[in-house]
This record gives structure tokens, sequence and C-alpha cells, in this order.
């Protein structure tokens, strides 16, 4: 996979789950939107981008947090 389809890839997810969350269709939003975030980080490190690496890892554990209320309640 070229970095480039990674960017795009990940991008429609997180468009995709900002769009979800609009719907309230919890928790398919959280995970749509995390696989993106995830993505980017991935891609942010590979383009050595510290910028796209705090923005995106900085969301992943309060999706962790989504994760966890999801399957512990």
């Amino acid at each position: 996979m070229s970095l480039t389809t990674l960017k795009w890839g990940s991008t429609f997810l997180v468009l995709t789950g900002i769009l979800i969350a609009q719907f309230n269709l919890y928790p398919l939003y959280i995970f749509i939107h995390s696989i993106g975030a995830l993505g980017w980080m991935i891609s942010g490190y590979l383009m050595q981008d510290k910028a796209v690496m705090t923005n995106f890892g900085l969301q992943l554990p309060i999706f962790g947090i989504g994760y966890m209320n999801y399957f512990l309640s």
C-alpha cells in the first residue's frame, strides 16, 4: 500500500466517523474514526511529521477510553 493510499483511506475513515457521530451511531463511529486516526498516525510516522503524529496520536487514547466504556460496561 502506498503512503498516498494510506493517507486518503485514513481521511475517508476519519470523515466517515465524524459523519456517523452526527447520527449518534455509537459505537460505530468510534471504530471507524479510530481506524482512520491510526492510519494517519502511521502516515505521520512514515512522513516524520510530528504535528500529524501529535494530533492523531493524542486521539488514540481518547478512542481507547471509548472502547473501554463500550466493552466493559
